[in-house]
């Protein structure tokens, strides 16, 4: 068994669930009875059909919203608003346009009262960690979609949370810097040993970056977290993605969602 997986939890979620009201008074529930665990250091993908609560989980583990009932605990206190301990990821970096590469980053650590002079020192060294020390007082309209995206995680690592959250980071990218950017992220894991939570549409990215992949229904309940038992590091990307284990872990869960969706259809079918 993963060493990492046998300490205590670092993010703890029990039977929680979301409703939301409808335009016409109705309740509907958006997350059905979720309970996880994710461990010290690990990278969990999170993954389903559009509309089944991924990002909706996203944001009760950041603290934007609040849960109609269960448990969220994160460092083994409950999730109640925004704090440090939690930083996000989003699909735009969302990079403030006046401020230069530097200042986005040290963003967080201002709002913090850290000291100018220590910020930018710990804004420069997550800059050069994402391999952006050059571009340092470029402004967002100077940067690449791909660097934008490196800012936005140099941000939220420049916090130190204990929990990295990601919504999609590389879903606005082309093939060849989203490729390039899970490389990245691949080895800043395996550096700076955070744990993450990752949000996406793409198997193969899902397979790729994972410890484990939580596949939502499109009811959203959990229906199955599926280990991938790759041996990290997984310095070779093109490699592992040619390699047996992988190919079998994204039918699996390319079958399972197909089985999913094909049961949501028919559940939804109004009998004659």
């Amino acid at each position: 068994m993963n060493a990492t997986l046998a300490r205590e939890p670092i993010v703890r979620v029990r039977d929680l669930v979301q409703e939301f009201a409808s335009p016409d008074g109705a309740t509907v529930r958006i997350l059905d009875g979720i309970t996880f665990d994710v461990a010290p250091g690990e990278f969990v993908a999170l993954t389903g059909q559009s509309g089944c609560g991924k990002t909706t989980l996203l944001r009760l583990l950041l603290g934007i919203n609040s849960a109609t009932s269960g448990l969220l605990e994160a460092v083994g206190q409950p999730i109640r608003g925004c704090d440090h301990r939690r930083a996000m990821v989003f699909q735009n970096a969302e990079l403030l346009p006046w401020r230069s590469a530097i200042d986005n980053v040290a963003l967080g650590l201002e709002i913090k009262g850290v000291a100018r002079t220590e910020r930018e020192r710990i804004a420069r060294h997550y800059l050069e960690l994402v391999g952006l020390g050059a571009a340092e007082t470029r402004r967002p309209d100077q940067l690449s979609g791909g660097m934008k995206q490196r800012v936005g995680l140099a941000r939220a690592l420049a916090v130190d949370p204990d929990v990295l959250l990601m919504d999609e980071p590389f879903g606005a990218l082309d093939a060849h810097t989203r490729e390039a950017l899970q490389a990245e992220l691949i080895r800043l894991h395996e550096e700076v040993r955070k744990t993450v939570f990752f949000v996406t549409h793409d198997l193969d990215e899902a397979v790729l970056l994972a410890d484990r992949v939580m596949v939502l229904s499109p009811r959203g309940r959990l229906a199955e977290i599926v280990e991938i038992p790759i041996p990290r590091p997984r310095s070779d990307p093109e490699l592992i993605r040619t390699t047996p284990l992988f190919v079998e872990k994204r039918y699996h869960i390319w079958k399972l969602m197909q089985r999913l969706e094909s049961e949501a259809r028919s559940s939804a079918k109004v009998p004659a």
